[in-house]
C-alpha cells in the first residue's frame, strides 16, 4: 500500500510519535509511507533520521488553498492509496485534497478526547471513511455524544516499543540529570502544554517531600508552558526538589531509575508516556481522565486520581512509596496488561488489518 500521514502540528509529543512509530511499523511491512508536514515541524527532523520520506508545506489555516490544491496534486502524482490525517487543520486540507485527487480511502486519527460538531458547517467530519481512536473511552465519546455512526469509528491504542519492556534498574543514571544516586525520584513525562496539568504535579510536591526529603521530582519533555511552570515551582518554593530536564530521546533510560511515573492531565487519550512507564514496570499514579481508566485499574494496575486533585496525587505517590511490595504487585499486573493489548506490534497488525480492508471495500 501506498500510505500519506498529513500533520499539522510543530511540536514532538505522544501524538507525532505515534504517528512516526505508524510509519516505521508499516515500512518495515513492506508498505510506502510518507509524511507532510509544516516546514519548521519537529516530526520532519525525526522522520529524516530513519529515512522516512517527509515533505512540507505552509499547512497554514483549514482553508489554505495554496496548500490544498498543492497537496492534491502531490496525492495525485503519489498515486496513494490511503491519506491518514491526524491535527485539526491538516484533517481539513488533508481531507479535502485526497477527495480532490481522489484517493480511495481517507482515514482521520483523533488522538484527543475532545468532542467533535459534526455539522453542516463542519462538513470535513463527514468525509473520512474510518477515524481510529486512541481508546475506547474516546471512541464512545465520538459515537455517543457526537453523532458520528459506530461503523465508522474503531479504537486502535497507542503501542509501546519492546525496548520500554526490556528496561532494567539502573540508578546509576541519575547522575546524568544532576540527581543523588539514592534519591527516590517520582517523574512526570510529557509536552509542556496546559492539557497536561503539570502544575498539579508541582502542587502535589511539598506534601510528598515533607515524607521523603530526598525525593524529586523530574519534569521531562519541553514545550510552551514550560518558563510558567519554572515560574510557579519558585512561587511554591519546591525549585529545589524539581527538575525541568527539557526534552529526552532516550525515555527508557528515565525509567530505569524512576520510582513512580505520575501523570496529571486534565484531558487525555491514552498517553503514551503512560503506557511506557506501566511497560517499563514502574509504578504509576494518574488522573482518571480520558482512555486512561482503560489502563490504570485502580488498586490493581496503578492508582487513579481525580483531576485536578494534588493532595491526592500527593497522597498516592506517599502511599506507593510507603508500601513498596503492593507498588511491585501493581507494577507487574500493569506490565502483563500492556504487553497482552498495547505492544506497538498489536497497533501496527490492527491498523494494517483495517487500512487492508479499507482498500478492499472502495
Amino acid at each position: 500500500m501506498r500510505i500519506l500521514h498529513t500533520e499539522w502540528s510543530d511540536g514532538l509529543g505522544g501524538q507525532e510519535k505515534r504517528v512516526l512509530a505508524e510509519a516505521a511499523g508499516l515500512i518495515a511491512k513492506g508498505h510506502y509511507i510518507a509524511i507532510v508536514c509544516r516546514e519548521h515541524a519537529r516530526i520532519k527532523t525525526e522522520a529524516m533520521k530513519p529515512g522516512i520520506d517527509v515533505h512540507s508545506l505552509p499547512l497554514r489555516k483549514p482553508y489554505d488553498a495554496a496548500s490544498i490544491i498543492k497537496l492534491a496534486g502531490f496525492m495525485k502524482a503519489g498515486k496513494f492509496d490511503i491519506v491518514n490525517t491526524h491535527s485539526g487543520v491538516d484533517s481539513w486540507i488533508g481531507g479535502i485534497a485526497s477527495r480532490m485527487a481522489k484517493v480511495p480511502v481517507l482515514v482521520r486519527t483523533r488522538h484527543l478526547n475532545i468532542p467533535l460538531k459534526r455539522n453542516i458547517f463542519n462538513f470535513i467530519h463527514y468525509l473520512p471513511d474510518m477515524y481510529i481512536t486512541c481508546g475506547d473511552n474516546m471512541r464512545s465519546n465520538l459515537v455517543n455524544n457526537c453523532g458520528f455512526p459506530a461503523g465508522k469509528v474503531v479504537s486502535i491504542p497507542t503501542g509501546v516499543g519492546m525496548e520500554f519492556f526490556e528496561v532494567r534498574r539502573n540508578p546509576e543514571a541519575k547522575l546524568k540529570y544532576g540527581l543523588d544516586v539514592n534519591s527516590t525520584v517520582i517523574t512526570n513525562v510529557g509536552i509542556l502544554r496546559s492539557v497536561k496539568g503539570h502544575e498539579v504535579t508541582l502542587r502535589a510536591v511539598k506534601s510528598v517531600v515533607d515524607f521523603f526529603p530526598n525525593t524529586k521530582f523530574l519534569i521531562v519533555g519541553d514545550g510552551p508552558r514550560e518558563e510558567t511552570l519554572k515560574n510557579l515551582a519558585k512561587e511554591l518554593g519546591i525549585s529545589e526538589h524539581v527538575i525541568f530536564t527539557g526534552f529526552v530521546e532516550n525515555i527508557p533510560e528515565i525509567y530505569s531509575f524512576t520510582d513512580v511515573a505520575i501523570l496529571s492531565s486534565w484531558s487525555e487519550g491514552l498517553p503514551q508516556g503512560l503506557l511506557q512507564a506501566m511497560a517499563a514496570g514502574v509504578p504509576v499514579a494518574a488522573t482518571g481522565v480520558g482512555g486512561v481508566p482503560e489502563v490504570v485499574i485502580n488498586e490493581k494496575t496503578g492508582l487513579l486520581i481525580g483531576p485536578g486533585d494534588h493532595e491526592g496525587l500527593a497522597k498516592g505517590i506517599i502511599r506507593l512509596l510507603n508500601k513498596p511490595d503492593e507498588a511491585s504487585r501493581f507494577a507487574a499486573n500493569a506490565k502483563e496488561l500492556v504487553l497482552k493489548g498495547h505492544s506497538a506490534n498489536h497497533m501496527i497488525e490492527k491498523i494494517e488489518k483495517l487500512y487492508k480492508k479499507l482498500l478492499a471495500a472502495s
